[in-house]
């Protein structure tokens, strides 16, 4: 008996509804809903920037004044990230940015110009770094306690220097980055400084081997260790990482203020911890990124912006800010609780 032929199968519209279904799932597994949140978080914020004060906050020169005020902030977060990727934390971040700047604002160094200037900020951030790697790596001494005894004596020695006051920086080429005229195609140097470190920490963490140790450190120190990291040297060269972010911070703030203080980096490190762990990382360590640390610097200074413009007092700012890390922790421990 012949067997009844079965219409043919239509190869698109069979076709489709099939693979429909696994593209939006492949775009949703690539998707960073957590980045994706960030970006609706600022883009709120900026609306309601936008409905107070509309003149003010969408002017050219605050949105170029906000971006420049993370600027620093930032690049010190950047180093701050691969830390507490690491399991590692720097509370003296504020206290190296605020050295580093009084020591490259000397009168001995101005003499040596742009250069010298530039290059005491570096070297002393890094020392600041590598003293602060070496006690926790091969000192065995818990993070917290060796970057905070880092935070007192950087702080005592940059008032030491000035002696309580305000050293002036006299060197044109340093004071002209600030102006705008130095602006490149409207965007101020100090912006663009803070994109390539951005950009240089993202490659670093994501497609180096140093980010995958990184990582490796952060999540299981004793399987690192077995697989053939070494441990203590990748702590060091952290530490070390996040001096160098110091003492570039450092430099632009010197750009921007014209002058070092002892009081510079004021609560740099709970701001760069704050805006890395709303950002995505944890501070355990084992994860985090580079692009949600910059997204949570954007949303805490363009937080700070709309308070200023709105004459609300710094209390009520500190207590959304706050409110905004506790948020973010109970976030993370929830999402860690799920997967």
């Amino acid at each position: 008996m012949t067997q009844p032929v079965s219409p043919p199968r239509d190869s698109i519209t069979d076709k489709v509804p099939q693979d429909r279904p696994t593209a939006w799932r492949g775009l949703l597994a690539r998707t960073d809903v957590r980045t994706l949140s960030l970006l609706g978080v600022l883009a709120v914020l900026v609306l309601i920037g936008g409905i107070t004060k509309p003149d003010e906050f969408l002017d050219t020169r605050n949105l170029q004044l906000v971006l420049t005020q993370a600027s620093v902030i930032g690049v010190v977060t950047v180093g701050m990230t691969f830390v507490i990727v690491s399991g590692g934390i720097d509370l003296s971040v504020g206290a190296i940015v605020a050295l580093a700047s009084v020591w490259a604002t000397t009168v001995a160094t101005q003499e040596y110009g742009f250069a010298g200037i530039l290059f005491t900020a570096v070297v002393v951030g890094v020392g600041c770094g590598l003293v602060n790697g070496v006690l926790i790596a091969y000192g065995a001494m818990v993070p917290f306690i060796a970057t905070l005894a880092m935070l007192a004596s950087a702080r005592g020695l940059a008032l030491q220097i000035t002696d309580g006051k305000t050293q002036i920086v006299t060197v044109p080429s340093v004071l002209d980055l600030g102006e705008r005229d130095a602006y490149i195609l409207g965007v101020p140097p100090l912006v663009l400084v803070f994109a390539v470190v951005t950009v240089i920490g993202w490659l670093v963490l994501n497609r180096t081997t140093f980010g995958r140790r990184t990582v490796a450190v952060g999540g299981n120190p004793e399987a690192a260790r077995l697989a053939g990291i070494d441990v203590r040297r990748q702590r060091l060269y952290l530490y070390l990482l996040s001096g160098l972010c110091c003492g570039i911070a450092a430099f632009l703030l010197i750009v921007l203020s014209g002058s070092g203080q002892n009081t510079n980096g004021n609560l740099y490190e709970l701001d760069a911890i704050a805006a890395a762990i709303i950002g995505g990382t944890l501070l355990t360590g084992g994860r985090g990124t580079i692009t949600g640390s910059v997204l949570g610097v954007l949303i805490f200074t363009t937080i700070t912006n709309i308070f200023a413009l709105n004459n609300l007092q710094s209390d009520v700012q500190q207590i959304a800010k706050g409110a905004i890390i506790v948020a973010a922790v109970l976030v993370q421990r929830r999402t860690a609780s799920t997967t």
